[in-house]
């Protein structure tokens, strides 16, 4: 299998910045300690699938202590999510983890289910297949895969819609590109989201 690199999309868990529409239910202290767990545990993930390289891509920067300590550990790069919408940002760390060859997987903090065997199983499909997905039950995605650059298929969709998903399979269509999508997982957003951490060891 080529190398693949990891890139982790995240916010720097701080109080009022990160798992805002969580604040209702767990108070913006407890959406940031929900935020550190999820971060924590995509991390120790993405490091656990031994796939390759892991660069944590962080907002506003990564200066946060959470965000500096990973960056101390061997295997984990790090690099600021930098200007745009989500789908630019995106677009931006792909050319950057695809700039010196191999594959690139991409993945948020908002689904703790996604763990070691999932990004594996995600980094065979793109063997065989220009893209590869994990659909969010909400109507996004999970994780996304490349195997080269594809800018356009970040464009023109509408983020944090549960039109996510659909959008993408029809640029898919419309850029002659296959991919494969994996079993649908659930991202940590609304306060209803919170019965999916049931058995995943989160003590709030």
């Amino acid at each position: 299998m080529r190398p693949v690199t990891i890139v982790v999309l995240a916010k720097a868990p701080q109080p009022g910045y990160a798992k805002t529409r969580l604040i209702p239910a767990l108070g913006a202290e407890g959406a940031a300690r929900l935020a550190r767990w999820l971060l924590d545990r995509t991390l120790q993930a993405a490091l656990a699938s031994g796939l390759g390289p892991v660069e944590l891509c962080a907002a506003p920067d990564v200066a946060h202590p959470a965000i500096a300590a990973w960056g101390a550990r061997p295997g984990v790069i790090l690099a600021t999510q930098g200007d745009g919408d989500l789908g630019a940002r995106m677009a931006r760390a792909f050319a950057r983890a695809l700039a010196g060859g191999g594959s690139a997987l991409l993945i948020g903090t908002d689904a703790p289910r996604l763990d070691a065997d999932v990004l594996r199983a995600a980094a065979q499909a793109l063997e065989s297949h220009d893209a590869v997905f994990v659909p969010a039950h909400d109507g996004g995605y999970a994780l996304v895969g490349l195997q080269r650059p594809a800018p356009a298929l970040f464009e023109g969709i509408a983020w944090s819609t549960p039109a996510v998903m659909a959008q993408t399979r029809a640029a898919l269509r419309r850029l002659g590109l296959t991919h494969a999508e994996l079993a649908p997982l659930h991202d940590i957003d609304e306060p209803a989201d919170l019965a999916h951490l049931e058995g995943l060891g989160w003590t709030g």
